[in-house]
């Protein structure tokens, strides 16, 4: 069995930071993209940033320049540090995770249990 933990939303003001962390483990074969999601009240889940194993990077438009994705291919860990934080910022955040287990032939999507972030002053 796979678990995605996530750790590190919150509340703070506008223009604060804050580090999410999401740690893959359990039966863990390996693992392709990681990446973080969002969902604010009344809204659909939408990407926020994805990274590569290889560590290539893409971002939704409205964080490029305030959000980084990195990631711990030792610790099967990813991160987003988020940096300029905005009211509208405020979601739900998800982990997940592509995912292939030990001896498996087929990539499954994984998803942590969501942390909230919260922007307000």
């Amino acid at each position: 069995q796979v678990q995605l933990v996530e750790s590190g939303g919150g509340l703070v003001q506008p223009g604060g930071s804050l580090r999410l962390s999401c740690k893959a483990s359990g039966n863990v074969g390996s693992i392709n993209n990681m990446g973080w999601y969002r969902q604010a009240p009344g809204n659909q889940r939408e990407l926020v940033a994805a990274i590569a194993t290889g560590g290539s990077a893409n971002y939704t438009d409205s964080v490029k320049g305030r959000f980084t994705i990195s990631r711990d291919n030792a610790k099967n860990t990813v991160y987003l540090q988020m940096n300029s934080l905005k009211p509208e910022d405020t979601a739900v955040y998800y982990c997940h995770a592509y995912i292939l287990l030990p001896y498996g032939v087929v990539w499954s999507d994984y998803w942590g249990q969501g942390t909230q972030v919260s922007v307000t002053s």
